[in-house]
């Protein structure tokens, strides 16, 4: 690879500190570099609120001036038009309106691990003697091969993990004003080379089929509000093949809470119709009732609903106090992981695999493509539930199908 960049050692302070974090120095208006905790990732972009204030005080600056000119050079009285400019409290709402659509542009879960690889990039730039500004073709095709050698974390990366570290940088820099050319060959070239040298199939998790299910559910406590709403997760994310963002963010109703994803709605004793955001966009789901209430998502649903007492707001919330208090913040995706694994290994769900292996292998996508593995019915309803754009996305869901169900072999006439 030629033009390597020059390595450059930072300046430093009386107490042998460098005089400024790398990467800070000619950093557009408001930005600030992505912090490792939820809180400061979700300031990951510019302070929008000084931007404001800012662009408040000069247009008031301005017209105050043009207003002074215009009264010394004519007799007429006019209203200044400093006195129609915005009032400070105006601004700051408009800031903070502005703040919330910055963040409802990605997730949470983006936000985070866009702070993260950033942080990390950052630190292997430190280790040699690197600048983060401006962007350097030539320093991220450094940086994408010590990821895919392992030079950079001590453990080798999949091509995947590397494709994200690198739409990481991309937006990061992006928030700051700056572009980094992906299509440079110091970078496509090596990506290129790193796909042919290292690309292996995706890892899946494991499918949780009909009957895994149901021993899952016989490991919670039914007599418990923190076991109903855990049946009720169970249900809802396997019968809608919701992703475990999709379950948290659902609300009891339409319009109740700003970060809510979506809504449910019971049509009588059809069903429950869910309405949500996804990441194909809005799409509507119907779910209709189980053979029996035991395996319901509908009565598990309303069982939750009704012992709980809630009906506005988040529809799963946490549960504390010995199970019995009812909290009002809305459930952290994780915890539906966490649920999904933990239940799969007390239900003996795939005893072949190792108790580490289940830790692995089974997630909240467990739930989802254990719907698209497990429903006989025609391909392009799964497609839909799911909200695949194309049949070749639903048919990777199906993990444990009998892949040999159609034999072109004996079809061809051998």
């Amino acid at each position: 690879m030629t033009g390597i960049p020059e390595k450059t050692t930072p300046a430093l302070s009386e107490s042998g500190a460098g005089s400024e974090p790398l990467g800070t120095a000619n950093v557009p208006l408001g930005a600030s570099l992505p912090q490792d905790d939820d809180a400061k990732a979700k300031n990951a972009l510019s302070d929008i609120i000084e931007i404001v204030m800012q662009m408040g005080r000069s247009k008031a600056a301005d017209s105050a001036g043009k207003s002074a000119a215009s009264k010394s050079s004519q007799s007429l009285d006019v209203p200044s038009p400093a006195a129609s400019a915005l009032p400070a409290s105006h601004l700051e709402q408009l800031a903070d309106r502005a703040r919330f659509y910055v963040e409802a542009a990605n997730s949470t879960n983006t936000r985070r691990a866009y702070a993260s690889d950033w942080k990390q990039f950052e630190a292997w730039l430190r280790r040699q003697n690197l600048q983060a500004l401006p962007p350097s073709p030539q320093t991220v095709g450094l940086y994408i091969t010590a990821l895919a050698s392992g030079a950079a974390s001590g453990k080798k990366m999949a091509v995947s993990t590397i494709e994200r570290h690198l739409s990481s940088l991309t937006w990061n820099y992006t928030q700051r004003g700056l572009s980094l050319d992906r299509k440079d060959r110091h970078i496509a070239t090596v990506l290129a080379g790193i796909r042919n040298s290292h690309a292996r199939p995706p890892v899946q998790k494991e499918a949780v089929l009909p009957e895994d299910l149901m021993a899952m559910l016989e490991t919670l406590d039914r007599g418990t509000l923190r076991g109903l709403r855990d049946r009720a997760i169970l249900l809802l994310g396997f019968a809608g093949g919701l992703r475990r963002s999709e379950i948290v963010g659902l609300d009891c109703g339409r319009d109740q809470t700003e970060d809510a994803s979506g809504w449910i709605e019971f049509y009588m004793d059809k069903g429950v119709l869910v309405t949500l955001r996804g990441k194909t966009g809005w799409r509507e789901i119907e779910i209709g009732r189980g053979s029996t209430d035991l395996s319901c998502p509908v009565v598990a649903l309303k069982d939750w609903l009704t012992l709980a007492r809630v009906a506005h707001g988040p529809l799963f919330r946490r549960v504390t106090g010995k199970g019995k208090v009812i909290g009002t913040t809305r459930l952290n995706d994780k915890q539906v992981a966490r649920l999904v694994k933990r239940t799969a290994i007390a239900g003996g769900v795939r005893v072949d695999f190792s108790e580490d292996d289940r830790e692995r292998k089974f997630s909240g996508h467990s739930l989802r493509a254990g719907l698209a593995s497990s429903a006989e019915v025609d391909e392009r309803y799964v497609q839909k539930q799911l909200g695949h754009t194309t049949a070749e996305m639903t048919r990777k869901y199906q993990r444990r199908r009998d892949r040999f169900r159609v034999n072109l072999t004996k079809a061809s006439g051998l």
